[in-house]
């Protein structure tokens, strides 16, 4: 199957081709500053701008170089956070408003929904050009048993038909998706697409503007509190800050044992097609939507900012693998879903880490003095910018309270940050993916 391959082909990110990792701006990390974030993915630089604007001396330290996590490695599909759905006092409560209660629920919900208007304030007033569409989000159904529970999804999301949810049956499909391997399925309007990397990039010009200190390959080793504040340690230097934000995600390691325990690091891969014909773009996805289907292992694609080729991506392994093997697999789930790129190379195949949490759940919050972010459960471009920006108004001093700071953050015993259990998830959820296609 190394056919599929192109000449050219790389394991780079396709959107490192427009803004690859970089140490522009980097500098040796100040003995002191007020707040000092680690990580330099969304979160870090939102909050880093936030806290810029405030009047407060920021240092951001990256342990590798700028962008080189799930900031540019994502499929750039931005939407409200993630679905919570719409509660009502007389509907079936969820377990989730069973667990939060309905009006705790609700002001998640709000500020979902706020994630993506933040979002699209913050590109208009920095000028990023990184070709953000409100696109929209076509979500599709695996199984006709799907189907229906997005019908009722969508009774429960939009009840009185203003929220900008349409219903596609299968027999109309092919108005948003040139297949017929699913059986309809939810336009979400409100949502979009961008450029991940060059978003990025324009985060942290962002930065640089307002002289934030950033320090890339600057790994944090340690952090211990020091009277009020803290001392925070990299293999080369020390700084004292008065605050700090572990804004690291998905690849939290060193230096907080207690974050590491309940964010699961999960990867998701992705390919590249080489150029496609327009006219084939034009009928692979007719409105340039972001689409994801409803199964447990999921697929998730769009047309790329220049139009020209199809990105696919997929949970198709859960640890990080062999570019080429991942490749072949997403190629496969591909193509089942679109025979007609039988044959069409690829050019890009890659992976990065998706945070996952056990309660499915973005949070913030501040445990023993420090704060962190963390979770965006594959939905992180809008969501994680919007906890960043939110984090950095708390610290700065801002009293209005967010909905999303201090949720109780669950982990497992005997979890220690490496996600042995992964494979035997995996294995389940393939099978009873199977099994969903099988009864239809």
């Amino acid at each position: 199957m190394d056919d599929i391959f192109h000449p050219d082909f790389t394991t780079d990110p396709y959107w490192w081709e427009a803004a690859a990792p970089t140490t522009e701006g980097s500098q040796p990390p100040p003995e002191e500053t007020d707040v000092a974030i680690v990580g330099s993915g969304y979160t870090g630089l939102t909050a880093a701008i936030e806290l810029a604007d405030r009047g407060h001396r920021v240092t951001v330290l990256e342990a590798r170089d700028f962008g080189y996590g799930a900031s540019t490695r994502n499929g750039g599909h931005a939407s409200s956070g993630f679905n919570l759905g719409k509660a009502s006092s007389s509907a079936k409560p969820s377990p989730l408003v069973k667990h939060l209660g309905l009006e705790h629920y609700n002001r998640l919900l709000g500020e979902s929904v706020d994630s993506l208007l933040e979002l699209e304030a913050v590109i208009e007033r920095e000028a990023i050009d990184c070709d953000y569409q409100r696109s929209g989000r076509f979500a599709v159904a695996y199984t006709p048993t799907h189907f229906k529970q997005l019908v009722n999804k969508m009774t429960a999301l939009d009840p009185d038909g203003s929220g900008g949810y349409r219903l596609v049956p299968r027999e109309r499909q092919r108005d948003e998706i040139g297949s017929d391997f699913y059986h309809g399925g939810i336009v979400v309007e409100r949502s979009g697409r961008l450029h991940p990397a060059l978003y990025h990039r324009g985060l942290l010009h962002a930065c640089q503007r307002r002289g934030v200190s950033l320090s890339a390959r600057t790994p944090v080793t340690a952090i211990a509190a020091d009277g009020t504040g803290f001392r925070v340690r990299t293999p080369t230097a020390e700084l004292r800050a008065n605050e700090v934000l572990l804004a690291t995600n998905a690849y939290s390691q060193e230096p907080s044992p207690w974050l590491r325990r309940r964010v699961i690091p999960l990867a998701s891969c992705m390919i590249a097609t080489e150029e496609l014909d327009p006219e084939v773009i034009r009928r692979l996805n007719p409105n340039r939507r972001t689409i994801n289907d409803t199964k447990r292992i999921l697929s998730y694609f769009r047309i790329s900012p220049d139009g020209k080729r199809l990105l696919y991506g997929g949970r198709e392994s859960f640890f990080t693998t062999d570019p080429r093997q991942s490749g072949r697999l997403l190629y496969a789930r591909m193509t089942s879903v679109y025979p007609q790129l039988a044959g069409v190379r690829i050019t890009h195949s890659w992976s990065g880490l998706v945070a996952m949490s056990f309660d499915h759940l973005p949070h913030m919050g501040t445990h023993d003095g420090i704060h962190y972010c963390a979770g965006c459960n594959g939905s992180g471009v809008a969501m994680m910018s919007y906890l960043g920006r939110r984090v950095g108004r708390k610290i700065a001093g801002d009293s209005t309270p967010s909905a999303y700071d201090g949720l109780p953050f669950p982990t497992r015993p005997t979890y220690t940050g490496t996600p042995w259990f992964l494979p035997a998830v995996g294995g389940y959820y393939r099978a009873m993916d199977r099994l969903d296609r099988w009864r239809t």
